[in-house]
């Protein structure tokens, strides 16, 4: 009875785990840009010793600590979504063999 909502649900969460993975790619990337630039003020810092380098390596350090972070919270996203996708098809699988079962002694 439940069977068409419950698709319908797990569909809606395939597609999201789907966009969440997109955007962990596109993350991911943006990370390693700013770890770059992040190592290259560090070092930029290190070579001049001025206020305003070490400002540009703070800077560049807490921009790349925050999109690790993000990328961090899409991946505990995209692990809710497949656990509860798990569980969705667990419980679509029972539905079905039980109504195969009730089916079988009619």
């Amino acid at each position: 009875m439940f069977g068409k909502s419950l698709e319908r649900r797990l569909g809606e969460i395939t597609r999201r785990i789907k966009e969440e993975k997109e955007e962990l790619l596109i993350a991911e990337e943006q990370l390693s840009m700013l770890l770059n630039e992040a190592d290259e003020a560090r070092i930029r810092s290190l070579v001049s010793e001025t206020a305003i380098s070490d400002h540009e390596r703070r800077d560049s350090a807490r921009q790349a600590e925050n999109m690790g972070n993000y990328c961090l919270k899409i991946k505990n996203e995209i692990n809710r979504l497949e656990n509860l996708q798990d569980k969705m098809l667990d419980k679509l699988t029972m539905e079905k063999n039980d109504g195969s079962s009730k089916s079988s002694y009619s």
